[in-house]
């Protein structure tokens, strides 16, 4: 991390003495905490351990965690006080450690990790924009891969990101992390495996359908596909005529029918009353 190159952007920051483009120097926890809002494979019964790290190299301008994204929120910790928190979550009873959005930060992360492995399994929770030879540095302890592959068009992603590159890296990432193997228990609690999650944005479906039959036509049988129906006006939105509603009726029939189409055997879906900040973490720092 003294010339970062973790992510995509690589802006070779020298992360010891200042921030790079993510908007961190090292690792800074917003919220940790029993999530119950996860995949029910992931929350399970007794809630997902999520940690929640500020910071992000992708900045969605509709981000619900937008307050994080752009470093605004959080306090810093070592890595010995993640395995400290690793630790507290698993005797809360957490299903799992679930690593909310820690691309920027794999180095610590992997120091933490060596301090203490939890012996319950480890959730990579990703925007997928990232490098492989990144998640290569963490993959001998990451369980379950949870990735969104958020935009298949380059002219949607430099729209909402400014990157227009976003597909190029997020795909090989994705396929990378589909390689996991799956082990999903008889009652329904997964212990390892790859969940791809999609966000239907408003006037997206077009690119929804070509991600649905990207997942189709590229990755294994064995990974879950989590369709993703919640979003709600946030961040920028209003910067951005089209984001300042949710999503149609209509649009979501059309993306689910690509789904049933396609065949995709493996798939989570939301209720439309998932579109609700309700369901949007209360950050404690």
């Amino acid at each position: 991390m003294e010339k970062c190159t973790l992510c995509p952007l690589s802006c070779g920051a020298d992360r010891d003495r200042q921030s790079g483009l993510c908007g961190v120097r090292s690792l800074n926890v917003a919220k940790y905490y029993l999530h119950p809002y996860e995949e029910p494979c992931i929350s399970f019964k007794n809630g997902s351990g999520a940690v929640f790290f500020t910071g992000c190299n992708l900045r969605c301008v509709f981000c619900q965690n937008y307050d994080l994204s752009r470093a605004k929120r959080g306090k810093d910790v070592s890595p010995a006080e993640l395995a400290d928190i690793f630790r507290a979550l698993e005797e809360q009873g957490a299903e799992n450690i679930n690593l909310v959005t820690p691309a920027h930060v794999v180095p610590p992360i992997v120091r933490a990790l060596e301090i203490y492995r939890p012996k319950i399994p480890v959730v990579y929770n990703s925007h997928g924009y990232e490098k492989i030879e990144t998640l290569r540095l963490i993959d001998p302890y990451i369980d379950i891969y949870l990735p969104d592959l958020k935009f298949y068009s380059p002219a949607l992603s430099r729209r909402y990101t400014g990157r227009e590159d976003y597909f190029e890296y997020a795909s090989r990432a994705v396929q990378f992390m589909a390689q996991k193997p799956l082990n999903m228990r008889e009652d329904g609690k997964m212990l390892s495996g790859c969940i791809v999650r999609h966000l239907i944005l408003p006037l997206g479906a077009r690119d929804s359908m070509h991600i649905v039959r990207w997942v189709r036509e590229t990755l294994p049988e064995s990974v879950y596909f989590s369709l993703m129906r919640q979003y709600v006006p946030f961040g920028e939105a209003e910067k951005f005529p089209e984001l300042k509603r949710k999503i149609t009726p209509r649009e979501y029939r059309e993306v689910l029918d690509c789904v049933l189409d396609c065949g995709l055997k493996n798939v989570f879906l939301q209720d439309a009353e998932s579109a609700d900040t309700q369901f949007i973490p209360k950050w404690d720092y």
